[in-house]
């Protein structure tokens, strides 16, 4: 039986708007939902006073008075490029110094080392109990799985008013709904606001964008540079989805402290992004290739960037980036502070971090050993074949509530823009692929967002970064080139704190990827079909995603090396979370079981060409086989699958 979806609870007049209260369909227990904000919590939300809000308490001392004593005490290389800094802000003529000198030798040598985080002592021992908070710090970090690694520990912003932050700050965050900071938001913020550089591996939906840019924005006030001579603050991002929705969170918490940024994405005309760095903006926002056009054209100074930020480090270097990454970070000054955000911590990612970032603390949340799925995920893996792929996803979008939203991942562009126009006669669809113009991609994106279209089919652009609220069910039509891929995928339900479905069709020609996806449900508490388990001895262990992760004695979280074993050599490790819904039956779409189809398909006809009373299914595949009369006539049918189109 399907799992029950969530619904509103009956009208609340006492909630604060714009919370709603929500019903989960599988325990029946009653939750929060702030639709403007996309928090969801347990706890009741309180109403902000009517009055103006009480002053926020005195800053804590250590954050912003000390800053750049801080930073500069936590750096290991002299200050070369502030010798001319008298003459006043002047434009760098050429790059910087190659950056490599500046990589940290003891980083490399901490995982080389495999040195355990817990015999690394703090240079500042903490109470126990600190930061307004009756918990104690360890009790705080072992309930969220934390994990510190590097030569100073500072004790987490267990609650927004412990962080100092100014009081407009504060009033936004509260206007937004949230009632305490996410595990990589306390951690995370008093090592920024120390100076020092970051190095934070934490989950997608986590709460990594507000994780970086508060501190900036105190970056930003504190220096109070001349936003006319470039940005103070940078941030790389990978897509520009996910650029674009930084964007809009710097503007929406940066507002009331007069904060200005910019995106610079490609798809779109430079003109009015030009025009925005030349009136001069405090954060840039910006994807590589896009920021790299610019600068070659000479449109954008980035002598004055102090706070650098790569988000979703590991996606930008497996989309080929680095490069670019690296030349821009040629152009920005030696003495920054540097934080990097990623999902992952592989090799690749660990080498960029040695090579950029100087003397970082490294903040893990969950188990970054190894590859996870989201425990708020119930997964679904449905061992078929390809001609029946379009009669299982009509049944499942058919089992769900009218507007539930729902992403279906495609391999290939062609067929996203085949299911979409067969979906959309019935359900709502629209697709989403890289071939699309950046007005064709806001104005989808837009609609889904707001439930009028309420079904997405996407390649992997939306795979990473796409944060929209409250979607029900991600459905894998084609299994994707890996299983990080695939945890990417069905990370996009399940947010912030709510549950999700996801449903995978599994194909023989995906055998290969069979061992590990084993090994991923197997670590969820997920159903393992027996179809599944007979296609890892068909398919091998050759499943891992191109030599993208460590080998088998290589591990990540600061217990494995730089170097080690070559790529081709190396075997996939994978493990998950647990999952609360571990018990719940997955559909059985053996062959001997094809018989029983839900009742609510029609019956097909074959001489009805205009597709009116057909199923999906039948819509999608006879409207793909249809040909002349005389065609027909001179060969028997022949059925036509998705690996046709």
């Amino acid at each position: 039986m399907a799992t029950s979806g969530p619904r509103y609870a009956p009208p609340d007049p006492t909630l604060p708007k714009p919370w709603r209260g929500l019903i989960d369909g599988n325990t029946g227990n009653l939750y929060f939902w702030n639709p403007e904000t996309k928090a969801v919590q347990y706890d009741r939300p309180v109403a902000p006073p009517s009055a103006a809000p009480a002053p926020a308490p005195a800053p804590v001392p250590v954050a912003q008075p000390h800053y750049h004593e801080e930073r500069a005490r936590n750096r290991d290389q002299p200050e070369q490029h502030r010798n001319n800094e008298s003459s006043g802000n002047r434009v760098q003529s050429g790059p910087y110094a190659d950056h490599k000198a500046r990589s940290d030798p003891s980083l490399e040598q901490r995982y080389s080392a495999g040195a355990n985080p817990a015999t690394v002592p703090p240079t500042n021992p903490v109470p126990q109990a600190t930061n307004g908070s009756s918990m104690s710090v360890d009790a705080y970090r072992a309930k969220h799985e934390i994990t510190v690694i590097g030569n100073e520990k500072p004790a987490p912003f267990m609650t927004f008013q412990s962080t100092g932050f100014p009081s407009e700050i504060l009033r936004e965050v509260q206007q937004a709904g949230f009632s305490a900071p996410s595990p990589i938001q306390a951690q995370s913020w008093p090592i920024s606001l120390k100076g020092r550089d970051i190095v934070a591996v934490a989950k997608t939906g986590s709460g990594k964008t507000l994780g970086y840019l508060l501190p900036g924005f105190i970056q930003i006030k504190s220096l109070r540079q001349n936003s006319g001579d470039g940005p103070t603050v940078l941030v790389l991002s990978p897509t520009r989805e996910l650029a674009t929705q930084i964007q809009d969170e710097a503007i929406k918490f940066g507002r009331s402290s007069r904060i200005s940024s910019t995106c610079l994405y490609g798809g779109a005309p430079k003109g009015p992004q030009i025009r925005d760095l030349e009136r001069g903006v405090d954060i840039v926002v910006a994807t590589p290739g896009r920021l790299n056009d610019i600068l070659e054209m000479g449109k954008v100074r980035l002598h004055q960037v102090a706070y650098l930020v790569l988000d979703e480090a590991d996606r930008m270097l497996d989309m080929g980036f680095e490069p670019q990454i690296r030349k821009i970070v040629k152009q920005v000054q030696p003495k920054r502070q540097t934080l990097m955000f990623t999902a992952t911590w592989p090799r690749e990612v660990r080498k960029i971090a040695s090579d950029l970032l100087t003397n970082p603390i490294q903040v893990n949340i969950g188990n970054t050993d190894q590859l996870v799925a989201n425990k708020s995920i119930t997964q679904h893996v449905e061992v078929t074949t390809s001609m029946e792929k379009g009669r299982r996803l009509d049944q499942i979008l058919r089992s769900q509530e009218p507007g539930s939203k729902v992403i279906i991942f495609c391999s290939t562009k062609r067929m996203c823009d085949q299911l979409s126009r067969n979906l959309s006669r019935q359900y709502g669809a629209s697709a989403i692929h890289g071939d699309k113009s950046q007005a064709e991609r806001d104005s989808v994106l837009s609609e889904f967002r707001s439930g009028r279209c309420p079904v997405l089919v996407a390649t992997d652009v939306a795979a990473r970064g796409l944060d929209v609220k409250d979607i029900r069910v991600v459905v894998n039509y084609d299994f994707p080139t890996g299983v990080e891929d695939y945890v990417h995928r069905i990370g996009r339900t399940g947010r912030a704190g709510a549950t999700g479905i996801a449903y995978t069709f599994f194909c023989e020609q995906d055998a290969k990827y069979a061992s590990d996806l084993v090994k991923i449900l197997e670590g969820a508490n997920q159903t393992v079909s027996q179809q599944l388990r007979d296609m890892v001895g068909r398919g091998g262990y050759g499943g891992r995603p191109r030599g993208r992760w460590a080998s088998s004695n290589d591990s990540y979280g600061g217990h494995g090396s730089f170097g080690g074993q070559s790529r081709d050599s190396s075997s996939f490790q994978s493990s998950a979370y647990g999952n609360q819904h571990g018990g719940t039956p997955s559909f059985n779409t053996s062959n001997n079981n094809q018989s029983s189809a839900v009742s609510s398909f029609p019956a097909s006809g074959g001489n009805n060409q205009s597709g009116e009373g057909l199923s999906f299914h039948e819509r999608f595949y006879s409207s793909s086989s249809r040909g002349s009369d005389r065609a027909r006539s001179r060969s028997p049918p022949k059925a036509v699958g998705v690996s046709n189109w």
